[in-house]
This record gives C-alpha cells, sequence and structure tokens, in this order.
C-alpha cells in the first residue's frame, strides 16, 4: 500500500542511467535557481526605504546610490560565483571553496551558514507569499500558518518527483514575474520621460539630513542587501546543469545578475522618482504598481506573480540545499544517507529535511515574515565572506593566468560583504539575529562530532587485507524453541546446511511443562540435541544468556555462537501484533551481546 501511495505522489523510479535526462538546460535552470534572488525585487528598496522615510523626503534621494551601491556588490559577486562554477563544478559553492582553501573548520562554517540560510528562505519566502495571499482575502489571515505548511509540502513533493518535473512546473512563474517587472519599469520610465517627474519629487542633496548618519546610511545599505539573498544557489547547484555543467552554470549566473541589476535599479529608480514612502497596508511595489498603471488588469498581474514568486522562492532551497547537504555526506559531516538518491534521482532525504526544518520555523514563528527576516542573510553574507576569502588564498597560491584581476575582485567582494555581515550582526541582534549566531556554533559542533564518530568507526573497522585473515572457530548454533512445530521444524532444517553444532534451547515455566517438551522432543526425534530449563520467575530472556554465557565458558570463547531465531511471517501485516514478541525481545536483548550473532529464519504462513 505505502508503495503504491509513494508512486502515485511522486512517479515511478528511475534508472541510473536518466540522469543525465533529468538535468537542467539554461531556460530550466535560471528560472528554479534564481527564484529567491529575483523575488527579492518585491522587498529589497522597501527594506532600504523602511530605514531611509523616517529622516523624511530629503532621506529618499540616498536610496539610489545605496541602490548602486548593491548593484556594485551583486557584480562583484557575479563575478567570483562565475569562478566558482570552473574551479569546483562539482557544486556546493562556498563550502567547498572554503574547505579547500580555509580548511575543516572554514568549510564547516560555510556549510553549517548555508545549510540554515536555505531552510529560513522556504520560512520566509512561503511566510510572504502567504502575507501577500491574506492581505487580498483577510478571511485567510487565521489560517496563515496552515496555508504556508501546505505551500511548503506542496514544494516538497514536486521536487521529489525530480528536476525535470519540478523545473518545468516553476520555470513560468519566473518569467511571467520578470516580464511584469520588466514591463512595468519600461512603462514607468517611459510615462517620466514623456510627461517629466512629478511634482514633489525628491531633491537630490549632497547634505545628510538631520539625524541621519553614516552609521544609519550602512544599515539602509545592509536592509537592502538582503535582495541579494539566492545569488550563490546557481554555484551550488551546478551538477544539475546539463553538460558543460560549469559554462552553463556561468551563463545563468551572468544572465541573473543582469536581470537583477535592471529590475532592482529599475523599481528603485521608480520609488524614488514617484516618491514613493512604506506603508503599513501596501508594499513599495503595489504602490509603483498603481501609479504606472492604475488599478487595471496590468496592476494585478504585478500582484499576482509577486504573490507567486515569493512563494515559489522557496524552491531556490530546495534545489541548493539537498546537493550542498549531499556533498557534506560524502566529506562525513553529515549522515550518509543524505548522499544517496532516491527513486526519481533526487536527494530526496535531503528535501525532506528541508521541509521538516522549515516547518518547524514557520510553526514557532507563526508564519510572522517580520520576525524571520532579522534572522535572515546573516548566513547568506557569511559564506559570502568565506568563499571570497577562500578564492583570495587560492589565487595566492596557483596565481593562474588573471590572478591579479581575480584577488582584486574577491578581495573587495570579502571586504564589502564582512561589512554588510558586522551590520547585519550588529543592527538585527536584539531583533533575533542573536538566535542565529547562537545555534549557528551548536550546529558546527554537531557536524563536527558526526566528521569525529565516522573516523573513529573508520579506524576500528579499517583492516590489512595482507595480514588481517579471517579466524576459523568451531560454530554452535542455538535455537530458541516454545515447542514443536512446522517453525521450529524449518530453523532446525536450515541450521543443518549450515557448519557446526545445532542446540535447541527450551524454556518451561514449571517442571512439568519441561517433561512434557523434553518427552516430544525425544519421540519426533529431530537428531538436534534439546537443552529444557525451569524459570522461575517466568523470564525467557534470562536463562538464555546464561545459558550463552555457559557454552562461552565451557568453551573458553574459541567457538562461534549464533542465535537462530524460527520466526513466521503472518499473512496480514496488522498480524504482527499479536504474534513474535518474544523473538522481537530476543533479538534486541542480543544486538547488544558483542559476541554473539543474533538471526532470524523466516517461516510464511499461508494464511
Amino acid at each position: 500500500m505505502f508503495s503504491t501511495l509513494k508512486r502515485f505522489l511522486i512517479g515511478k523510479p528511475l534508472r541510473t542511467e536518466e540522469l543525465e535526462s533529468e538535468k537542467m538546460p539554461i531556460w530550466k535552470g535560471l528560472p528554479i535557481l534564481s527564484s529567491d534572488a529575483m523575488s527579492s525585487v518585491a522587498y529589497g528598496t522597501e527594506q532600504i526605504l523602511l530605514v531611509l522615510a523616517i529622516f523624511g523626503s530629503t532621506a529618499l534621494w540616498y536610496s539610489l546610490p545605496i541602490t548602486g551601491a548593491i548593484i556594485f556588490l551583486l557584480t562583484i559577486l557575479i563575478l567570483s560565483y562565475r569562478q566558482v562554477t570552473y574551479a569546483y563544478p562539482e557544486g556546493g559553492g562556498a563550502y567547498n571553496v572554503s574547505s579547500d582553501n580555509l580548511g575543516l573548520y572554514g568549510g564547516l562554517v560555510a556549510g553549517s551558514a548555508l545549510l540554515v540560510d536555505y531552510t529560513l528562505t522556504v520560512a520566509v519566502s512561503s511566510s510572504a507569499g502567504v502575507a501577500a495571499i491574506t492581505s487580498a482575502f483577510p478571511a485567510l489571515h487565521d489560517y496563515s500558518v496552515l496555508i504556508a505548511v501546505l505551500f511548503v509540502l506542496v514544494i516538497m513533493m514536486l521536487n521529489l518527483r525530480g528536476i525535470r518535473e519540478s523545473g518545468t512546473i516553476f520555470a513560468f512563474p519566473t518569467y511571467m514575474f520578470i516580464l511584469g517587472i520588466v514591463t512595468l519599469i519600461v512603462i514607468g520610465v517611459g510615462k517620466l520621460f514623456f510627461t517629466g517627474i512629478p511634482e514633489g519629487a525628491p531633491p537630490v542633496t549632497s547634505h545628510l539630513p538631520q539625524g541621519l548618519t553614516l552609521f544609519l546610511l550602512l544599515r539602509a545599505f545592509s536592509s537592502g542587501c538582503a535582495a541579494l539573498t539566492g545569488v550563490e544557489a546557481i554555484s551550488d547547484s551546478t551538477p544539475n546543469f546539463k553538460k558543460p555543467e560549469s559554462r552553463n552554470a556561468a551563463r545563468s549566473l551572468a544572465i541573473l545578475g543582469l536581470l537583477m541589476a535592471v529590475l532592482f535599479g529599475g523599481v528603485s529608480l521608480l520609488a524614488y522618482m514617484y516618491h514613493i514612502t512604506p506603508s503599513g497596508t501596501e508594499t513599495v511595489l503595489s504602490q509603483i504598481a498603481e501609479h504606472t498603471f492604475g488599478q487595471t488588469l496590468p496592476y494585478y498581474y504585478i500582484q499576482a506573480t509577486t504573490a507567486l514568486i515569493l512563494i515559489l522562492a522557496a524552491n531556490t532551497g530546495f534545489s541548493a540545499f539537498p546537493i550542498l547537504a549531499s556533498i557534506m555526506a560524502k566529506d562525513q559531516f553529515m549522515p550518509r544517507m543524505f548522499a544517496v538518491r532516491g527513486d526519481r534521482l533526487s536527494y530526496s532525504n535531503g528535501i525532506i529535511l528541508l521541509a521538516i526544518g522549515a516547518i518547524i520555523l514557520i510553526v514557532a514563528f507563526q508564519a510572522k515574515t517580520e520576525h524571520l527576516i532579522p534572522l535572515y542573510a546573516i548566513g547568506v553574507f557569511l559564506s559570502f565572506t568565506l568563499a571570497q576569502v577562500g578564492l583570495v588564498r587560492r589565487w595566492l597560491k596557483d596565481k593562474s593566468p588573471g590572478w591579479v584581476y581575480k584577488i582584486t575582485i574577491n578581495g573587495a567582494g570579502a571586504a564589502l560583504s564582512f561589512i554588510v555581515l558586522m551590520i547585519f550582526a550588529v543592527t538585527k541582534f536584539a531583533e533575533g539575529a542573536w538566535i542565529i549566531i547562537v545555534f549557528l556554533p551548536l550546529l558546527i559542533l554537531f557536524f563536527y562530532r558526526i566528521h569525529r564518530h565516522y573516523a573513529s568507526v573508520s579506524k576500528a573497522l579499517q583492516l590489512d587485507v595482507t595480514e588481517d585473515q579471517p579466524l576459523k572457530s568451531d560454530h554452535v548454533m542455538i535455537i530458541p524453541v516454545g515447542g514443536v512445530s512446522k517453525v521450529v521444524s524449518n530453523t532446525i532444517a536450515y541450521a543443518k546446511t549450515i557448519n557446526g553444532e545445532a542446540i535447541a534451547f527450551y524454556v518451561g515455566f514449571d517442571e512439568e511443562s519441561v517433561d512434557r517438551m523434553e518427552e516430544t522432543w525425544e519421540k519426533w526425534n529431530p537428531n538436534v540435541r534439546l537443552v529444557a530449563t525451569v524459570s522461575r520467575y517466568r523470564s525467557v530472556i534470562r536463562p538464555l544468556l546464561r545459558f550463552i554465557d555457559h557454552i562461552e565458558d565451557e568453551h573458553n570463547d574459541k567457538r562461534q555462537i549464533t542465535v537462530l531465531v524460527p520466526e513466521f511471517m503472518p499473512h496480514r501485516w496488522w498480524h504482527k501484533v499479536l504474534h513474535n514478541q518474544t523473538a522481537l525481545m530476543i533479538r534486541m536483548i542480543l544486538l547488544f551481546r558483542k559476541d554473539v550473532v543474533v538471526s532470524t529464519v523466516p517461516f510464511r504462513l499461508d494464511q
């Protein structure tokens, strides 16, 4: 039943040979992996204006140079991560760069930061999309958490169906959003060109308004840098592109950078020219669309595609998180199950873990975007900084052609990313950023402990094939029996196929039952020795353990002991609850004995 439901939800399993056909061309990979970055156009400018608007209309002019600075940082990041796609085509982005150039701890910090950021991406995007929907339909406000959780589950299910199917579904809404915003900018700028600048537009000034300090300008800059989250997702997911993977990923990054610069810059320009200020009831993008189109169909198209891409931005996390988790699992920092592809050739365990983490955040913060935002972006700018520093060290070591240019780009990127990171940490600390600052070291410690465990297990299991030969020993098989039956007969027949002595072991709760068992066994006479004992305390396990100890003492631990547990398999699954409880207890207890092998010999019933 479970397999039927699974196939219905995620489709039939794919062969390993079909992996290449599951990979994405540029037209599909770009929208899937850039939806997070693209969606930030909906709130990036607004985050800048929220800081500046407090100081009056003259302060709004500074949104333009701040936007220009963010676009400059975006350019550096795009150029840097294009280098990453060629240097590290296996994916992993900042994690692989940091591990390779900054050592184990640098990689752990970058990997942990990115995993946290991708989880927050899913939670923030889903909550923001629900907020847009509940703004239009207030009656749904009380169900915000439930709706957000359902969105996460739907996107999870689509990703479990595989890269190709989810890509086709997620690609078109992103292109619809891009088309809508480009049209908005073109028509908005065209109207300004023909009709002139509206009266009351904020004046251009070189003087800081009273109260607006350099620190607050930096705070506005860092708030706007939330628009850069998701830029690294393409380099993290380079293996998901069709061959040549690195070149296709690099081209996708270039297109993303160009689109982001045009969309983000155009929205900020129109917000300034229209004298838009943040409102508690209407987003900045909504106000721009209303000024440009009025309450017409294009306005509602902008609103609808904005809400849609905010929800689908969660897919960036679902695309990048599983790949990063698989790479960290192969490096033994995460459980190995995250390195295994599922039925549809996606890293399904990583997808499910991400969904669970995002749902926990949504429920904990009641799908309130304003409560989740302060946690956002710290992780990604930490990974930005580490990746840039790692690349600087790489170019200093190998001094490949063009290394001076590369160091200049990466050095500037590292400095700017670090500044933004520090501003985020300081200005958002009391608003909730402390949670990430405290949680990240704990996560890093957890991954380190996993790595240390795998290393110790590997050392313990290491075998020298030239010297360590398998030891030969006598073999004794103990068969716990509850009577004479087909199940016992089946187990004894199996035991006779193995070299060694077989001993049936029976536990009775009184002398009469033991006598009856010995008499029946003698009549049956299966040529197998029976040891029968009385348990005054009605325990089967204790006498069995004492008998095993007796066998070991008798032969000075030189015999291999195997306990063969007879067990019958009922025809219906729910019948299992009614049987085999003693067999289950025997297996559970003996699994902790280093000196005993436990094996189940099943006997299947027809009814």
